[in-house]
């Protein structure tokens, strides 16, 4: 009896492992968009778009499973308002090689110094995180305050958020979930869930993007290795400040009030700005704040920042 479960188990598996790599084959072919930048015997995926200007450009850095491609509906509007914007796969995740570890912030901070320098784009940027990405893009501008404009944070944690003892939970579910799900992937039992891959709402090239990483071992074991060392990451962020000088939008979805004192702390950088702008987009959620249906709000925010930035007109002075 024994022999038959665990052989109809097997068989049960070996359709399910089966049926995932038929869906993903019938997606379709497709090329990753961007180019490769070698960061020192290593490459990283670099998705830049939109013309050069005057402008800063907007550099992107996606929250705890992300890559470019959760940025594909942003970047589409800011080119169409003439801005320049670039995203990245993080190493590891997504199309970009993997990089040695431990996957903190202090380790992310240091390959996207590596890679600006070596990508050609020109700062100070401002600089775009959400979710997970705020703290690593806050070490990188304690470290790098040259390259900084401004900042455009989008439900993005902070190094307060973390140290809070009632974050501690919701941080033990997250790491559960990253082993499960880097199990899973390194098993091939997600391909199956590939159409689910999209919770943002992309554009087709960025959904496919999306897809493809969705069930990746790779992505999900590196993703994984990054929310295992979340703490450790927090930490290093919380030792640089932020510039009051820079300006600062601060960008949330859901319910505001209901969110209470976790927004309060999300939006500490923007009101300890000289030129601060929060929005709350009642209807959007953590992930499809990003997409075509809400990233309005978020284009409203980068315009924000450009108008600090611009030098007052002749009439203002």
């Amino acid at each position: 009896m024994l022999k038959l479960l665990i052989g109809g188990l097997a068989v049960l598996l070996a359709v399910w492992i089966g049926a995932g790599f038929a869906v993903v084959a019938l997606s379709g072919r497709f090329e990753p968009s961007g180019r490769f930048v070698d960061i020192g015997g290593r490459k990283l995926r670099l998705v830049c778009d939109g013309p050069k200007s005057d402008k800063p450009v907007v550099w992107m850095e996606a929250g705890a499973w992300g890559l470019a491609a959760d940025f594909a509906a942003i970047q589409q509007g800011l080119t169409a308002k003439g801005v320049r914007s670039c995203a990245y796969d993080r190493a590891g995740m997504g199309f970009s090689d993997p990089g040695p570890g431990p996957r903190n912030s202090a380790a992310i901070a240091a390959d996207l110094a590596k890679l600006i320098e070596a990508s050609g784009e020109r700062g100070p940027f401002i600089l775009m995180a959400h979710s997970m990405g705020g703290q690593h893009i806050r070490l990188f501008a304690g470290q790098h305050p040259d390259q900084v404009a401004g900042l455009v944070l989008l439900e993005a944690t902070t190094p307060e958020m973390t140290s809070d003892p009632r974050a501690q939970p919701f941080l033990s579910r997250v790491r559960n979930v990253a082993r499960a799900t880097a199990a899973a992937g390194s098993l091939g039992l997600t391909p199956v869930a590939y159409y689910w891959g999209d919770r943002i709402g992309l554009p087709p090239q960025g959904q496919a993007e999306k897809r493809h990483a969705f069930v990746s071992g790779r992505h999900a074991r590196t993703a994984a290795a990054e929310v295992l060392a979340w703490d450790q990451g927090s930490i290093q962020a919380g030792k640089v400040s932020l510039d009051r000088q820079w300006p600062v939008a601060v960008v949330t979805a859901g319910d505001a009030a209901r969110m209470g004192e976790w927004n309060i702390a999300r939006r500490a950088p923007e009101r300890a700005s000289r030129a601060g702008y929060y929005e709350n987009v009642a209807e959007a959620e953590h992930a499809n704040l990003l997409g075509l249906e809400h990233n309005g709000a978020v284009l409203r925010a980068v315009d924000h920042v450009l108008a600090a930035l611009a030098p007052p007109s002749p009439q203002a002075k």
